[in-house]
């Protein structure tokens, strides 16, 4: 039988783990908890201490960011459990969450990682942004989901309520298996925050891994509980981390495949000087300085990654340009997309 850990990342989050920690331990089956405290300076490991004895501390040393976090808590459980399920603290689950998540992987060895239905918890006729149903990626590595494209969030009325492959799963709720995530060496530390999630799954793909979708399971995330989604840092981290997972993971000439991607960033910037949002253009000409700073480094990655492809997967791709169809073509919604570009 497999063994799952659910391992929460906090850092200042005492107010989540208030209000969401009772709903899981309830829903949760008597699987082993795990708070990973990324050197909060709220009492949060207070709280836990005083009222869940029974939820797994690990301190690590300092706030690293999502990645680090993750790995550095990971590290110290390795070889203890089957599946890590990775949930945000900021995320309320319901009943027999868990169980359909951990079938799928019992189930098929050749899936790495599965994630449910996540949507919003303040409007919960609404997907989330994080996740929604499942990730994909366009030509141009451009990243959306079933259920948000960009900026737009679709209502769920069970329009993706089956069970199919994705390029990736979000990093708010997802369960792996712990083998292929310390077999990749965990999260990319230099993303620090956001993206970490769909390099991670581009690299188990590039390895021969898949990953899918399971709409048994639904959890509700409040979103943007570390950064705003409307924060020029978010902004910056999204284009930077972008850069770095498309330099790693890009399989083919990677000079043009970067230019093409540096004019359509060009395009997104003036996009948002229309709309008189310069602390965001400023963001994007930020992450890609920071990018072409750390082009050695990345090569480097990128030539240890070429040497362990092995029959790359390829589901959850889209053959087209996400920002022409939704830019052009007027098209908001997953539905909408042309099926046999997948």
């Amino acid at each position: 039988m497999s063994t799952t850990a659910i391992v929460i990342l906090n850092w200042n989050g005492v107010d989540f783990l208030t209000q969401f920690l009772p709903t899981l331990i309830t829903h949760s089956g008597g699987y082993e908890i795990i708070v990973a405290d990324n050197a909060s300076s709220d009492n949060s490991v207070l709280f836990l201490q005083q009222n869940y004895p029974d939820v797994k501390i690990i301190n690590n040393a300092s706030n690293g960011g999502f990645a680090k976090g993750y790995n550095d808590a990971l590290q110290t459980i390795q070889g203890q459990y089957d599946y890590y399920l990775l949930l945000n603290s900021d995320i309320e689950v319901t009943e027999n969450w868990l169980s359909p998540l951990i079938s799928v992987l019992d189930k098929h060895d050749e899936i790495a990682g599965v994630q449910p239905k996540i949507k919003s918890f303040h409007q919960r006729n609404l997907f989330e942004h994080a996740g929604a149903a499942g990730g994909m990626m366009d030509k141009n590595n451009y990243p959306f989901c079933r259920g948000r494209i960009f900026d737009y969030v679709e209502e769920d009325h069970g329009q993706y309520d089956f069970s199919r492959e994705v390029f990736w799963t979000s990093g708010a709720c997802m369960l792996i298996r712990a083998s292929v995530f310390h077999e990749l060496g965990g999260f990319d530390e230099s993303f620090f925050a956001h993206m970490e999630e769909i390099d991670l799954c581009w690299r188990a793909k590039n390895r021969g891994y898949s990953f899918r979708f399971e709409p048994a399971s639904t959890v509700y995330h409040v979103g943007g509980g570390t950064l705003p989604y409307e924060s020029p840092r978010k902004t910056f981290l999204n284009f930077r981390n972008s850069l770095y997972m498309i330099h790693k993971n890009h399989e083919g000439w990677l000079p043009g495949k970067i230019f093409y991607r540096l004019l359509l960033d060009g395009i997104a910037g003036l996009k948002y000087a229309i709309g008189f949002k310069f602390k965001h253009v400023a963001a994007i000409i930020k992450a890609h300085f920071a990018y072409y700073g750390q082009q050695g480094s990345l090569s480097k990655k990128r030539g240890s990654l070429n040497q362990l492809r092995n029959s790359p997967t390829s589901g959850g791709r889209f053959k087209g340009s996400i920002l022409f169809n939704y830019f052009v073509k007027g098209i908001k919604t997953f539905e909408q997309l042309d099926k046999k570009r997948f």
